[in-house]
């Protein structure tokens, strides 16, 4: 004679599809939005100081440039690097802009995302000398604010100088140091931005590894645009919110009364 149905299984079953009922669209939209909207960032360098700090995390609009099929990695055993799936782009709402500060995968290791300010962008001409842009043949005019004490993520401060650069009409903070320029202050030639390439650079310049060093960034690497700090966390010298960056933009006139990273 063949078993009789479980009751108990009949109920298990009804209140997972309950479960999902209730739940699922709501799950789904959430992976929706963040798979083609909006995701957060965690600032893990000192590389965008003073305009983003070590433990700021920032909403990235993944939208901001088009909408594109989601990219996915595949790991390479025992290699620094992994294999990237091609992206490809489903609506083009626009390209990347001078001043815009991008999330993206870092070109030498595309398992890893790096954050950035675009500074040239395709068919421009663009020159770094002491640390100062020259784009097009025209340096981009900086006025120094003040001196800056910098904080690195092992905690060790450093005197840099502030100073206000007007990137083609959009102002935003930078940091050099100091003392001596580092390895990257300046470029030997010129080069010209190839299509469908962006040129970045951190704004703490003497404190940044960028396209100096590795040239360009795709518009497919591109993950999307930074706009706002949402949360900010310091750590050194113990764990305390920033409650005065958070909800911080990150356009627009600059804060010249930012406190320095290690207050």
């Amino acid at each position: 004679m063949a078993d009789e149905d479980d009751p108990l299984d009949h109920q298990r079953s009804d209140s997972v599809l309950e479960v999902l009922r209730t739940w699922g669209p709501a799950l789904l939209a959430v992976l929706m939005i963040r798979t083609f909207i909006f995701e957060p960032f965690k600032i893990p360098s000192g590389s965008m100081a003073p305009t983003l700090q070590i433990g700021d995390h920032v909403v990235v609009n993944k939208s901001s440039y088009g909408l594109w099929v989601p990219y996915s990695f595949v790991d390479v055993p025992y290699l620094e690097s992994a294999w990237v799936l091609p992206r490809v782009e489903l609506i083009d709402w626009g390209d990347p802009e001078r001043g815009d500060i991008i999330v993206f995968r870092y070109p030498r290791n595309e398992a890893v995302n790096y954050i950035k300010r675009v500074v040239a962008i395709p068919g421009d001409k663009i020159k770094v000398k002491d640390n100062q842009i020259i784009l097009n043949g025209e340096p981009q005019e900086r006025t120094f604010i003040d001196a800056y004490e910098f904080v690195d993520d092992r905690c060790n401060s450093m005197r840099t100088k502030r100073y206000v650069e007007d990137l083609d009409g959009l102002e935003h903070e930078v940091l050099t140091s100091a003392s001596m320029p580092g390895r990257l202050a300046n470029m030997s030639k010129e080069i010209v931005i190839p299509e469908g390439h962006v040129f970045v650079m951190g704004d703490n310049r003497d404190n940044s590894e960028d396209s100096r060093a590795w040239k360009f960034v795709r518009y497919d690497q591109i993950k999307g645009k930074a706009h706002f700090v949402w949360f900010s966390l310091a750590s050194c010298g113990g764990f305390k919110v920033r409650t005065d960056r958070v909800f911080e933009g990150l356009y627009g006139e600059p804060n010249l009364d930012r406190a320095s990273d290690a207050e």
